[in-house]
């Protein structure tokens, strides 16, 4: 009942939000506004049982991993386990399924749906194994950051620019429902067997550098792809007459297997381990398999409300208000809808809870909520001036961004450093991914020489970028705070 409050609270500003466009300056129509409504109850009672199943049995399989691996003290196993467990879950996270879906679509074919997902998972794969050797041999965040993004830079100058907006974009996606829980798990896991000060702070920071892995897959596959990709559109359908139930009742057998497929990876590997390694009672046995059937039935529900019925309204609103006359209302609504959108990610309410857990209730769930809120907002708002000023490129904001944020992260309470590009991913999580890319794409097919894949793509990278400068000022905050008290 706990998560039932939270999550109606999280839910209901977008919802009042989309519903004040609709009867305002955005009106989307009667079949796809309701189709909207039943989309929000879906997400409620999904996005409850998910966080409720999680918490009991995702969680928990990640953190008995995490710290067997750790004890086991061989650094073939870690390696080898760290790159099989990093390709595996990403490979069946249906964020990154849209989005390669999407992309799919957008070029053509030229870049693959099954092309994307693979080269995407290596990437996840390499830098979960990264990252588990760092808390290990005990390497600075900061430090690996810094050589990490150096590179992802450098990268992105001999990449071609449409391949940019898919990159940013993917190392947001891949971090997503799924991947999330059990990452942070798994970091937490390897890091509780270090102990002391330095187990607090290594245990974020594992989910930032996967993030980095797929900008750094995607933009060598770039480099080396002889597809010219240019451009592409997603057609705007206004009056493909779908009805208001018959769009769920087609989503939901689809998203049965793809969320089946997404847990099967995480399910093999429980047994193996507890076969090999767990000796788990029967009572923790059963607790943990409850919880995966609760993850699965609130992830189906979730993303059956996101996918028939968030994302194209998201499309047909950002259609409807790049449309008007003074089409610069889009940006103030980006905002609005980027500030509301954070409430109702259910990885941000995993990530929030192991940082209060982590730090005792030093740092409140609200202050790490409402931050990541503000960057968001941001960040969309600057997407819509990116799409309505074809002069500003993706990178003019990407390449100073990040520059900024690996500064801080200098700075910053090594915690806070980890906090922030874990936040990174948490932010772009499937709502992002489905409703805020789809009001992007609505209002780039509206304006008059606008790209889709260049200009709306771009937007989920935006997203994971402003929490990484956003959660760092407020551990600098923190540490001024604490240096007064003292």
């Amino acid at each position: 009942m706990q998560k039932f409050k939270e999550v109606i609270v999280a839910v209901l500003p977008i919802t009042i939000i989309v519903l004040i466009l609709n009867f305002t300056v955005a009106p989307i129509g009667t079949d796809l506004i309701f189709r909207f409504i039943i989309g929000a109850i879906f997400i409620i009672f999904g996005l409850t049982i998910f966080l409720f199943g999680t918490e009991i049995g995702v969680q928990p399989i990640g953190t008995l991993i995490g710290s067997t691996l750790a004890k086991r003290k061989n650094i073939w196993i870690v390696i080898i386990f760290g790159f099989i467990l990093g390709f595996l879950i990403n490979v069946a996270e249906p964020d990154l399924q849209v989005l390669a879906r999407q992309v799919g679509i957008v070029t053509g074919g030229d870049i693959s749906q099954i092309s994307l997902v693979i080269v995407v998972s290596i990437g996840v794969g390499i830098l979960v194994m990264i990252g588990l050797l760092r808390v290990i041999f005990d390497v600075a965040l900061n430090k690996l950051l810094t050589i990490i993004y150096a590179g992802i830079l450098l990268l992105g100058i001999f990449s071609p620019v449409a391949f940019l907006g898919i990159a940013f974009d993917a190392g947001g996606a891949t971090t997503g429902s799924m991947t999330v829980p059990f990452i942070l798990a798994l970091g937490l896991g390897v890091a509780s067997i270090q102990g002391g000060k330095e187990s607090e702070d290594d245990s974020f920071g594992l989910l930032g550098l996967a993030s980095a892995g797929p900008m750094i897959a995607v933009l060598t596959m770039g480099i080396f792809s002889r597809a010219d990709v240019v451009g592409g559109s997603l057609p705007y359908d206004s009056v493909a007459p779908k009805g208001i139930i018959y769009p769920f009742i087609q989503e939901v057998p689809k998203l049965l297997f793809e969320v089946a497929m997404a847990l099967m990876p995480i399910l093999v590997m429980f047994f193996i381990f507890h076969i090999l390694y767990f000796n788990l009672s029967r009572k923790q046995f059963i607790k943990i398999l409850k919880g995966l059937c609760y993850t699965f039935i609130g992830f189906v529900l979730f993303l059956a409300g996101v996918n028939a019925g968030f994302m194209e309204a998201g499309s047909a609103i950002g259609h409807a208000a790049a449309s008007l006359e003074h089409n610069w209302i889009i940006i103030p609504i980006g905002f609005l809808l980027g500030f509301t959108v954070i409430f109702a990610e259910p990885a941000v309410y995993v990530l929030n809870e192991q940082i209060q857990d982590v730090t005792s209730g030093h740092i409140r769930k609200a202050v790490i909520l409402y931050t990541l809120s503000i960057g968001v907002a941001i960040a969309v708002s600057l997407s819509m001036l990116r799409i309505l000023v074809p002069k500003i490129q993706l990178w003019h904001y990407l390449l100073p961004g990040y520059l900024i944020a690996i500064v801080l992260s200098h700075f910053a309470p090594t915690l806070f450093v980890g906090i922030a590009f874990d936040s990174g991913g948490v932010a772009s999580g499937p709502m992002t991914a489905t409703f805020i890319l789809a009001f992007a794409q609505g209002v780039a097919e509206a304006i008059p020489g606008a790209n889709v894949l260049i200009d709306a793509f771009g937007v989920i990278a935006m997203v994971a970028l402003t929490p990484l400068i956003a959660i760092q000022t407020l551990g600098l905050v923190y540490e001024r705070k604490a240096i007064k008290r003292s």
